[in-house]
Protein backbone atom coordinates (compact mmCIF):
# COMPACT_ATOMS: atom_id res chain seq x y z
CA UNK A 1 0.00 0.00 0.00
CA UNK A 2 1.90 3.67 -0.47
CA UNK A 3 2.20 6.50 1.01
CA UNK A 4 -0.20 8.40 -0.58
CA UNK A 5 -3.27 5.76 -0.47
CA UNK A 6 -2.50 5.38 3.44
CA UNK A 7 -2.81 9.04 3.53
CA UNK A 8 -6.30 9.01 1.54
CA UNK A 9 -7.44 6.32 3.69
CA UNK A 10 -6.65 8.04 6.72
CA UNK A 11 -8.55 11.16 5.99
CA UNK A 12 -11.53 9.14 4.84
CA UNK A 13 -11.49 7.64 8.06
CA UNK A 14 -11.52 10.47 10.44
CA UNK A 15 -14.19 12.04 8.53
CA UNK A 16 -16.28 9.16 8.92
CA UNK A 17 -15.50 9.13 12.53
CA UNK A 18 -16.94 12.70 12.43
CA UNK A 19 -19.95 12.35 10.45
CA UNK A 20 -20.84 9.11 12.77
CA UNK A 21 -19.93 11.20 15.94
CA UNK A 22 -21.77 14.35 14.55
CA UNK A 23 -24.84 13.01 13.18
CA UNK A 24 -25.40 10.30 16.06
CA UNK A 25 -25.55 14.02 18.55
CA UNK A 26 -27.70 15.57 15.69
CA UNK A 27 -30.34 12.96 16.50
CA UNK A 28 -29.84 13.07 20.29
CA UNK A 29 -29.53 16.65 20.30
CA UNK A 30 -31.02 18.20 17.63
CA UNK A 31 -29.49 19.41 14.33
CA UNK A 32 -28.77 22.33 16.06
CA UNK A 33 -26.41 21.41 18.64
CA UNK A 34 -24.59 19.34 16.29
CA UNK A 35 -23.78 22.60 14.14
CA UNK A 36 -22.39 24.39 16.52
CA UNK A 37 -19.70 22.17 17.01
CA UNK A 38 -18.65 21.86 13.75
CA UNK A 39 -19.16 26.25 13.67
CA UNK A 40 -16.56 26.35 16.68
CA UNK A 41 -13.97 23.94 14.91
CA UNK A 42 -13.91 26.01 11.57
CA UNK A 43 -13.90 29.06 13.92
CA UNK A 44 -10.52 27.70 15.69
CA UNK A 45 -9.49 25.80 12.31
CA UNK A 46 -8.92 29.40 10.61
CA UNK A 47 -7.65 31.47 13.70
CA UNK A 48 -5.06 28.63 13.92
CA UNK A 49 -4.45 28.83 10.29
CA UNK A 50 -3.94 33.03 9.79
CA UNK A 51 -1.69 33.14 12.89
CA UNK A 52 0.20 29.88 12.80
CA UNK A 53 2.76 30.59 10.69
CA UNK A 54 3.49 34.34 12.52
CA UNK A 55 3.81 32.22 16.42
CA UNK A 56 6.20 29.72 14.02
CA UNK A 57 8.64 32.55 13.17
CA UNK A 58 8.45 33.97 16.36
CA UNK A 59 9.32 30.76 18.71
CA UNK A 60 11.29 29.42 16.10
CA UNK A 61 13.12 33.36 16.14
CA UNK A 62 13.27 32.92 12.23
CA UNK A 63 14.93 35.52 10.39
CA UNK A 64 14.14 36.06 6.87
CA UNK A 65 17.52 36.70 4.69
CA UNK A 66 17.67 38.08 1.47
CA UNK A 67 19.69 36.74 -1.60
CA UNK A 68 22.42 39.16 -0.32
CA UNK A 69 23.08 37.54 2.50
CA UNK A 70 22.94 33.74 1.73
CA UNK A 71 23.58 32.96 -1.58
CA UNK A 72 24.18 29.61 -1.90
CA UNK A 73 21.37 29.18 0.29
CA UNK A 74 19.08 30.83 -2.22
CA UNK A 75 20.32 29.04 -5.39
CA UNK A 76 19.78 25.75 -3.97
CA UNK A 77 16.19 26.39 -2.92
CA UNK A 78 15.46 27.87 -6.05
CA UNK A 79 16.98 25.09 -8.06
CA UNK A 80 14.46 22.86 -5.97
CA UNK A 81 11.39 25.06 -5.87
CA UNK A 82 11.72 24.93 -9.70
CA UNK A 83 12.10 20.87 -10.16
CA UNK A 84 8.89 20.76 -7.92
CA UNK A 85 7.38 22.92 -10.00
CA UNK A 86 5.79 25.62 -7.16
CA UNK A 87 6.55 29.34 -5.94
CA UNK A 88 9.77 29.96 -4.59
CA UNK A 89 9.15 29.97 -0.86
CA UNK A 90 10.29 32.66 1.50
CA UNK A 91 14.19 31.66 3.09
CA UNK A 92 15.03 32.34 6.85
CA UNK A 93 17.60 30.99 9.53
CA UNK A 94 16.18 30.30 13.03
CA UNK A 95 18.94 31.80 15.55
CA UNK A 96 18.42 28.83 17.94
CA UNK A 97 21.35 26.13 18.15
CA UNK A 98 19.90 22.55 17.89
CA UNK A 99 21.05 21.69 14.04
CA UNK A 100 17.29 21.21 12.42
CA UNK A 101 15.17 22.40 9.38
CA UNK A 102 11.61 23.09 8.93
CA UNK A 103 9.15 24.57 6.29
CA UNK A 104 5.98 26.30 7.42
CA UNK A 105 3.30 28.59 5.30
CA UNK A 106 -0.54 29.13 4.96
CA UNK A 107 -0.44 28.31 1.16
CA UNK A 108 2.30 27.87 -1.64
CA UNK A 109 2.43 31.27 -2.28
CA UNK A 110 3.46 32.06 1.86
CA UNK A 111 5.74 29.67 2.00
CA UNK A 112 8.84 29.37 3.91
CA UNK A 113 11.95 27.40 4.34
CA UNK A 114 14.47 28.06 7.03
CA UNK A 115 17.27 26.31 8.47
CA UNK A 116 18.01 26.59 11.98
CA UNK A 117 22.29 27.95 12.62
CA UNK A 118 23.27 24.75 13.87
CA UNK A 119 22.55 22.69 10.77
CA UNK A 120 24.35 25.01 8.78
CA UNK A 121 27.44 24.10 10.39
CA UNK A 122 26.80 20.62 10.85
CA UNK A 123 25.66 19.19 6.98
CA UNK A 124 27.82 18.45 3.91
CA UNK A 125 25.94 20.79 1.07
CA UNK A 126 24.85 17.48 -0.45
CA UNK A 127 23.22 16.51 2.44
CA UNK A 128 21.33 20.13 3.04
CA UNK A 129 19.85 19.98 -0.17
CA UNK A 130 18.65 16.27 0.52
CA UNK A 131 17.27 18.22 3.72
CA UNK A 132 15.76 21.49 1.96
CA UNK A 133 14.42 18.92 -0.82
CA UNK A 134 12.55 16.64 2.29
CA UNK A 135 10.89 20.38 3.35
CA UNK A 136 9.76 21.77 -0.22
CA UNK A 137 8.16 18.43 -0.49
CA UNK A 138 6.14 19.72 2.89
CA UNK A 139 5.34 22.42 1.10
CA UNK A 140 4.75 20.75 -2.49
CA UNK A 141 2.54 18.78 -0.43
CA UNK A 142 0.36 20.84 2.05
CA UNK A 143 1.40 19.01 4.48
CA UNK A 144 0.65 22.20 6.92
CA UNK A 145 -2.68 22.71 6.11
CA UNK A 146 -3.43 18.88 5.93
CA UNK A 147 -2.47 18.29 9.42
CA UNK A 148 -3.94 21.30 10.73
CA UNK A 149 -7.40 19.94 9.25
CA UNK A 150 -7.28 16.97 10.28
CA UNK A 151 -6.32 17.66 13.91
CA UNK A 152 -9.47 19.66 14.42
CA UNK A 153 -11.24 16.47 14.31
CA UNK A 154 -9.77 15.52 17.91
CA UNK A 155 -10.46 18.96 18.89
CA UNK A 156 -14.32 18.40 18.22
CA UNK A 157 -14.46 15.30 19.78
CA UNK A 158 -12.63 16.94 23.11
CA UNK A 159 -15.32 19.54 23.14
CA UNK A 160 -18.00 17.07 22.42
CA UNK A 161 -16.61 14.29 25.36
CA UNK A 162 -16.22 17.53 27.73
CA UNK A 163 -19.46 18.73 27.11
CA UNK A 164 -21.48 15.54 27.92
CA UNK A 165 -19.23 14.38 30.79
CA UNK A 166 -19.41 17.59 32.87
CA UNK A 167 -20.67 20.08 30.77
CA UNK A 168 -24.45 19.11 31.62
CA UNK A 169 -25.39 18.69 28.30
CA UNK A 170 -28.03 16.83 27.49
CA UNK A 171 -28.85 16.05 31.28
CA UNK A 172 -32.00 17.32 30.97
CA UNK A 173 -33.61 15.77 27.86
CA UNK A 174 -33.10 12.20 28.30
CA UNK A 175 -30.95 11.90 31.70
CA UNK A 176 -27.71 12.21 32.57
CA UNK A 177 -27.15 8.26 32.06
CA UNK A 178 -27.17 8.58 28.49
CA UNK A 179 -25.55 11.81 28.01
CA UNK A 180 -22.04 10.16 29.98
CA UNK A 181 -21.82 7.15 27.54
CA UNK A 182 -22.15 9.44 24.62
CA UNK A 183 -19.24 11.82 26.74
CA UNK A 184 -17.08 8.54 27.53
CA UNK A 185 -17.67 7.32 23.29
CA UNK A 186 -16.38 10.73 22.20
CA UNK A 187 -13.43 10.53 25.01
CA UNK A 188 -12.36 7.59 23.04
CA UNK A 189 -12.47 8.74 20.03
CA UNK A 190 -10.79 12.30 20.79
CA UNK A 191 -8.03 9.33 22.06
CA UNK A 192 -8.45 7.70 19.00
CA UNK A 193 -8.30 10.29 16.38
CA UNK A 194 -5.15 11.76 18.21
CA UNK A 195 -3.17 8.74 17.55
CA UNK A 196 -4.45 8.96 14.14
CA UNK A 197 -3.24 12.42 13.80
CA UNK A 198 0.34 11.40 14.68
CA UNK A 199 -0.28 8.25 12.41
CA UNK A 200 -0.48 10.79 9.27
CA UNK A 201 2.10 12.84 10.43
CA UNK A 202 4.72 10.21 10.38
CA UNK A 203 3.44 9.49 6.61
CA UNK A 204 4.00 12.44 5.79
CA UNK A 205 7.36 12.41 6.82
CA UNK A 206 8.14 9.49 4.82
CA UNK A 207 6.51 11.24 1.61
CA UNK A 208 8.52 13.95 1.96
CA UNK A 209 11.48 11.89 2.35
CA UNK A 210 10.52 10.23 -0.73
CA UNK A 211 9.82 13.47 -2.80
CA UNK A 212 13.18 14.65 -1.79
CA UNK A 213 14.86 11.45 -3.50
CA UNK A 214 12.36 12.36 -6.09
CA UNK A 215 14.06 16.04 -6.71
CA UNK A 216 17.04 14.71 -7.34
CA UNK A 217 18.70 13.93 -3.90
CA UNK A 218 20.35 10.70 -3.61
CA UNK A 219 18.72 8.62 -0.74
CA UNK A 220 22.38 8.25 0.79
CA UNK A 221 22.38 11.78 1.28
CA UNK A 222 19.24 12.37 3.33
CA UNK A 223 19.97 9.00 5.51
CA UNK A 224 23.78 10.85 6.39
CA UNK A 225 22.11 13.95 6.90
CA UNK A 226 19.41 12.39 9.66
CA UNK A 227 22.22 10.38 10.84
CA UNK A 228 23.96 13.59 11.96
CA UNK A 229 21.15 15.12 13.09
CA UNK A 230 19.96 12.15 15.10
CA UNK A 231 23.74 12.25 16.80
CA UNK A 232 23.85 16.14 17.40
CA UNK A 233 20.89 16.09 18.83
CA UNK A 234 21.17 13.45 21.55
CA UNK A 235 24.88 15.49 22.11
CA UNK A 236 23.40 19.47 22.13
CA UNK A 237 20.30 18.15 24.48
CA UNK A 238 22.43 17.88 27.26
CA UNK A 239 23.73 21.55 26.97
CA UNK A 240 21.86 24.32 29.10
CA UNK A 241 21.19 26.20 26.13
CA UNK A 242 19.68 23.68 23.74
CA UNK A 243 17.66 22.10 26.42
CA UNK A 244 16.06 25.84 27.47
CA UNK A 245 15.53 26.22 23.52
CA UNK A 246 13.67 22.82 23.60
CA UNK A 247 11.55 23.66 26.34
CA UNK A 248 10.67 26.91 24.23
CA UNK A 249 9.54 25.14 21.17
CA UNK A 250 8.12 21.98 22.59
CA UNK A 251 4.55 23.01 20.94
CA UNK A 252 5.90 23.29 17.58
CA UNK A 253 8.78 20.68 17.52
CA UNK A 254 6.52 18.62 15.05
CA UNK A 255 8.13 20.96 12.26
CA UNK A 256 11.41 19.74 12.55
CA UNK A 257 13.28 16.94 10.16
CA UNK A 258 13.41 14.72 13.38
CA UNK A 259 12.16 14.72 16.70
CA UNK A 260 14.69 15.70 18.55
CA UNK A 261 13.56 14.55 22.34
CA UNK A 262 14.29 11.11 20.85
CA UNK A 263 17.50 11.15 19.87
CA UNK A 264 19.04 9.61 22.84
CA UNK A 265 17.53 6.65 22.05
CA UNK A 266 17.50 6.60 18.41
CA UNK A 267 21.35 7.13 17.98
CA UNK A 268 22.38 3.81 20.20
CA UNK A 269 19.91 2.13 17.27
CA UNK A 270 21.34 3.70 13.82
CA UNK A 271 24.76 2.84 15.24
CA UNK A 272 25.34 -0.45 13.86
CA UNK A 273 24.69 0.99 10.25
CA UNK A 274 27.74 3.29 10.33
CA UNK A 275 30.05 0.34 9.60
CA UNK A 276 33.09 2.55 9.25
CA UNK A 277 32.14 4.75 12.17
CA UNK A 278 32.76 7.71 9.66
CA UNK A 279 29.92 9.50 11.39
CA UNK A 280 27.89 9.58 7.80
CA UNK A 281 26.30 6.98 6.20
CA UNK A 282 27.47 6.07 2.50
CA UNK A 283 25.64 4.29 -0.42
CA UNK A 284 27.32 0.91 0.40
CA UNK A 285 25.71 1.41 4.08
CA UNK A 286 22.64 2.14 2.72
CA UNK A 287 22.71 -0.62 -0.03
CA UNK A 288 23.55 -3.13 2.90
CA UNK A 289 21.27 -1.61 5.07
CA UNK A 290 18.58 -3.24 2.68
CA UNK A 291 18.68 -6.37 3.18
CA UNK A 292 18.75 -6.62 6.26
CA UNK A 293 16.04 -6.89 8.98
CA UNK A 294 14.77 -3.76 10.61
CA UNK A 295 13.80 -4.13 14.43
CA UNK A 296 13.38 -1.36 16.91
CA UNK A 297 13.21 -2.10 20.61
CA UNK A 298 9.66 -2.56 22.25
CA UNK A 299 10.16 1.07 23.83
CA UNK A 300 11.01 2.52 20.55
CA UNK A 301 8.23 1.09 18.97
CA UNK A 302 5.36 2.08 21.53
CA UNK A 303 6.97 5.51 22.04
CA UNK A 304 6.62 5.68 17.51
CA UNK A 305 3.26 5.36 18.63
CA UNK A 306 2.62 8.94 20.49
CA UNK A 307 5.18 10.58 18.44
CA UNK A 308 4.84 12.85 14.90
CA UNK A 309 7.88 11.49 13.52
CA UNK A 310 8.78 8.03 12.07
CA UNK A 311 11.30 5.78 14.41
CA UNK A 312 14.74 6.59 12.49
CA UNK A 313 15.78 3.21 12.07
CA UNK A 314 12.65 2.73 9.96
CA UNK A 315 12.72 5.82 8.35
CA UNK A 316 16.51 5.14 6.90
CA UNK A 317 15.69 1.87 6.21
CA UNK A 318 13.21 3.01 4.00
CA UNK A 319 15.73 5.14 2.09
CA UNK A 320 17.58 2.27 1.09
CA UNK A 321 14.67 1.10 -0.62
CA UNK A 322 15.05 4.10 -2.85
CA UNK A 323 18.48 3.51 -3.58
Amino acid sequence: MNLQFKMWLLVVVMFAILYGVITGIGSYMGVGSATNYVILAVFFMGFQYLIGPSMVSMLMRVKYVSEKEEPELHQVVAELSQKANIPKPKIGISQISLPNAFAFGRSLGDGRVCVTQGIQKLLTKEELKAVLGHEISHLKHRDMMIMTLLSVIPLILYWIAWSFMWGGMGGRRQGGGYAALIGMGAMLLYFLTNLLVLYGSRIREYYADENSCKLGNPPQNLASALYKLVYSSARLKKEPRAEAELKRIEGIKAFFLNDVSRAENEIKELKEIDRDFSGTIDQTELLALRTQEVKPSTAEKLLEIFTTHPNMLKRIKRLATLV
